[in-house]
């Protein structure tokens, strides 16, 4: 069993430990052996490199002073044998820097010269410059003359330009003004009538187009316009109505105004058709589209602006012709055992007579909407009426193409028999 006292050094105390108390204790005592034997050594090492360093030190400046005066026993002796030769060495030293002391002076005198020449030269490419931007400016200022005066012309020109447009638009105003509601409906009719008279000669020879001037039943309209075939059969009749305002009258009219009248007066004259031909309620988008049909407030009646004139005439006489050739058509079927095949291709032409009929409208709408482009700007509403009427003339023509051999013989219990055969 160990013995865990300790004796203190100084005072000779004892003292008893544990074992982890004396261990510790044991342990630092040989750290702090282990501590002083390595700074002893450490110590030594350092005075044995110290010396060894002062002696290098000794050895190599004893060696280095050997050689310094070697080295200037060396250069004593160069000197001795080489003094002359450099003395003839400077001097030619001193000639070559002589020499080239001169070549560039030479050099500096050479490149003031052309310095100073191209000095000159550019001071006479500045003098020009400043001569040409002198001479642009004045150009400039020409120029600026010139156009502000080709303006000022300009602009008068189209100043006078518009001034008399503005005159001559006051002047249709003040003649307009100045007309009576009869006298502009008056100048309607001239319109149509001569419209009409420019194709008499030509599309409607067999036409009768004449102003109603019978008022037996009370009232009467404006024309009738009848035509028939070669056998006196009537291909279609129409009763116009022309209606005009002048724009500065208290009172507007309408042109539902109008509807019943024209209507009763198509049924006293016997005509199939009512057209209304107005210039009312211009910026009625309704009236503006082109050939409207009204057929849902009087039978068989249109309401048109005066440029739809002869184009509605056009179409209501193809239609009114080939119905009566239906008729015709028709008629021979009941009386002779004709081939129903061919009845029907009859059909299928009047399809592609009435489609090429409503090809040409198109087209002379095309050209009535460049003859409008040139006219008055308040006209331009009625270019839109125009290109607005080619969906109508679709429908017309839709119309058309539905019409079916079934259709022609609805209520026909004979015709209805030879088809069922067929």
């Amino acid at each position: 069993m160990k013995d865990n006292t300790v004796k203190c050094p100084n005072c000779k105390e004892v003292f008893k430990v544990d074992d982890s108390v004396y261990t510790d204790i044991v342990k630092q005592v040989r750290d702090q052996q282990f501590q002083d034997e390595l700074n002893n050594r450490l110590e030594s090492a350092k005075k044995e490199r110290e010396n060894a360093i002062a002696l290098a030190e000794s050895n190599l400046k004893r060696t280095f002073q050997e050689e310094l005066a070697q080295k200037q026993r060396e250069i004593d002796a160069l000197e001795a044998k080489s003094k002359s030769e450099l003395i003839v060495e400077v001097s030619k030293k001193e000639t070559t820097i002589s020499e080239l002391e001169s070549k560039l002076q030479q050099a500096e005198n050479e490149k003031k010269i052309a310095l100073q020449d191209a000095i000159r030269d550019i001071e006479k490419q500045r003098d020009q410059l400043v001569n040409d931007v002198k001479l642009k400016e004045a150009e400039k200022e020409n120029i600026e003359k010139s156009l502000k005066e080709d303006f000022r012309r300009e602009f008068d020109h189209v100043a006078k330009d518009l001034k008399l447009k503005d005159e001559e638009i006051e002047r249709l105003k003040d003649y307009k003004q100045k007309l009576s509601t009869k006298m502009l409906g008056e100048t309607l009719e001239q319109h149509c009538e001569n419209e009409f008279n420019k194709l008499r000669a030509t599309a409607f020879q067999n036409a009768y187009f004449e102003k109603d001037n019978d008022a037996s039943g009370g009232t009467k309209g404006d024309y009738i316009y009848r035509e028939e075939d070669n056998n006196g059969n009537e291909i279609i009749s129409i009763m116009f109505e022309m209606k005009n305002e002048n724009d500065q009258t208290a009172s507007k009219k309408k042109n539902e105004d109008f509807f019943a009248k024209l209507d009763k007066d198509r049924t006293a004259k016997g005509c199939e058709y009512a057209v209304l031909v107005t210039m009312l309620e211009a910026d009625n988008e309704f009236y503006n589209t082109g050939i409207v049909d009204v057929s849902y407030k009087y039978e068989k009646m249109y309401v048109i602006r005066p440029q739809f004139f002869i184009p509605i005439i056009t179409l209501l006489r193809n239609a009114g012709m080939k119905s009566l050739e239906y008729k015709a058509e028709l008629s021979i079927i009941r009386n002779q055992n004709i081939d129903i095949i061919n009845f029907e291709d009859k059909i299928n032409d009047f399809k592609t007579g009435f489609a090429r009929n409503y090809d040409l409208a198109s087209r002379q709408f095309g050209d009535a909407i460049k003859e409008i482009d040139k006219t008055m700007t308040h006209l331009q509403k009625t270019k839109e009426a125009l290109l607005s009427s080619v969906n109508n003339l679709r429908l017309a023509n839709n119309k058309a193409e539905d019409l079916t051999i079934k259709k022609l013989t609805y209520n026909n219990p004979t015709m209805k028999e030879k088809f069922d055969n067929l």
